[in-house]
């Protein structure tokens, strides 16, 4: 009987080793109404085209470094640009983190189309990797006069298509 209590405690212990290390491969997903479900590590985040993004904004002042939201949700296949059609309009972004944090935007004001400003998914602030209460992601959105949508550790991307009930 102690045999195999312990073989099922090491068991789990196993199981929950493996779900950590599972977890922290795949830190970001970006998923529901695309084309293409993505689920990237910090490898494939890192393999993306980063830009920098100077921010001066109270206590959030700094140079941050990611990848913009769009390009995330182009590469899960959804159109962007000229290619955006009248259809796309309707379609928002909610954007969550893991402390429950969770924002809204409409995809065109996301869209380069649209708007000149640039929402950032960033991974550095300063050249430097996020503070731990921020990490893995976290949200950048210049020009709101709030910060209440810079979302930290930033965990899933969700589209919604109203038009397709």
């Amino acid at each position: 009987m102690a045999l195999a209590s312990g073989l099922l405690l090491s068991l789990a212990a196993f199981a929950l080793i493996a779900q950590g290390a599972s977890a922290q491969q795949t830190v970001l997903r970006v998923g529901g109404a695309v084309p293409q479900l993505l689920t990237l590590s910090e490898a494939d985040f890192g393999s993306m085209r980063h830009q920098s993004l100077a921010v001066d904004d109270g206590d959030q002042n700094g140079v941050y470094g990611g990848v913009a939201l769009t390009d995330l949700l182009v590469r899960a296949g959804l159109r962007s640009g000229d290619g955006l059609e009248s259809s796309d309009l309707a379609k928002f972004v909610i954007v969550s983190g893991a402390g429950g944090d969770r924002v809204t935007f409409s995809l065109a004001e996301l869209d380069a189309g649209f708007t000149d400003r640039i929402v950032l998914v960033a991974d550095t602030k300063d050249g430097k990797v996020l503070a731990a209460d921020a990490a893995p992601y976290q949200l950048v959105v210049p020009g709101d006069k709030r910060r209440g949508r810079w979302v930290r550790r930033v965990m899933a991307i969700d589209v919604f298509d109203p038009g397709r009930q």
